[in-house]
């Protein structure tokens, strides 16, 4: 995702053929840009289509008035998305990786952290774990051992007390996010907010802007949103949310999606195993060595259950 200058201005009159800019924020068929100039504009897309997402990357026709059509989104390199039986939401794109903060007070949801794990193997983006509030006396004592388990896997689990130091969060977090588009995810609850107002100094402001300009009004807070950090990179805020359904992957993707999982893929002796009961199945006998952790293998038997009726 290319980082234009800072200091944009929103653009007042725009002529000439098709141009590119980056999405900044998304809301219904309102769309914010970011034009390849450095200036900012509203626009819409032509039609129905309305497939666009913070973090693409469009060519756009100018209106006049700072207004612009979108012509068309170019492909892109990965797509976070949610999704149900009945819709799909996508989140954001062209990620260079996805940090989902949680928290041991109020506790965080496993089932949650596995779902966009998941989702995001599925689009080859890299997570990290943001855990805040290790200021708060037993919150970080009460997921330590949890947070070991996601640290054997290979991700990296950042402790923050963002409240209590601040200065200390951000030399922390900055080498992390520099220079790179990142996805900011959690449940409603877990610090989120917090996170975001000490990345980006004026946050709330720039949403206020933002809002008014896409005629949000008090939804302010329903939609996401990429931030230019200080020193390079992007920051795309997302909504809280307390479900995070799979429904456009399919069983082998949602196994392919645990790390654990991956390696022992196709060694049961059946093709078609569930990793239940059946003879010589590889992911047991690993669930019985203790290589594979109780807790994630029971969570996968509850998704690929879901995955299954649907």
């Amino acid at each position: 995702m290319s980082v234009p200058e800072t200091g944009a201005r929103p653009e007042k009159d725009v002529d000439g053929g098709v141009q590119q800019a980056t999405v900044l924020a998304s809301y219904g068929r309102q769309f914010w840009l970011r034009s390849d100039a450095g200036t900012e504009l509203s626009a819409v897309t032509r039609g129905r289509h309305a497939d666009v997402v913070a973090g693409d990357r469009v060519d756009w026709l100018g209106l006049g008035s700072g207004q612009a059509v979108i012509e068309r989104v170019l492909p892109r390199s990965n797509l976070l998305r949610r999704s149900d039986a009945h819709r799909s939401k996508a989140l954001a794109a062209n990620l260079d990786q996805a940090a989902v903060v949680i928290s041991g007070e109020p506790l965080f949801s496993e089932e949650l952290l596995l779902r966009v794990l998941i989702a995001a193997e599925r689009e080859g983006i890299d997570c990290l774990l943001l855990a805040t509030k290790a200021d708060i006396p037993g919150a970080m004592e009460g997921i330590e051992a949890r947070l070991a388990v996601y640290e054997s896997l290979g991700y990296p689990v950042i402790r923050l007390a963002s409240k209590a130091h601040p200065q200390a969060a951000l030399d922390r977090l900055m080498p992390i996010l520099a220079a790179k588009s990142t996805l900011l995810l959690g449940q409603s609850g877990m610090g989120k907010s917090t996170l975001v107002n000490l990345l980006v100094p004026g946050a709330d402001l720039r949403t206020q802007e933002i809002s008014q300009a896409l005629q949000t009004g008090r939804h302010t807070t329903t939609f996401t949103r990429a931030f230019e950090l200080e020193h390079g990179g992007w920051l795309i805020d997302s909504p809280g949310f307390q479900v995070f359904g799979l429904a456009h992957l399919s069983v082998s993707e949602i196994e392919h999606g645990l790390r654990e999982f991956a390696p022992l893929l196709g060694h049961c002796r059946y093709h078609n195993c569930s990793h239940r009961h059946e003879p010589h199945c590889a992911i047991r006998t690993a669930l019985d060595e203790g290589r594979i952790d109780v807790r994630r293998h029971t969570l996968y038997q509850q998704l690929r259950d879901e995955s299954e009726r649907s």
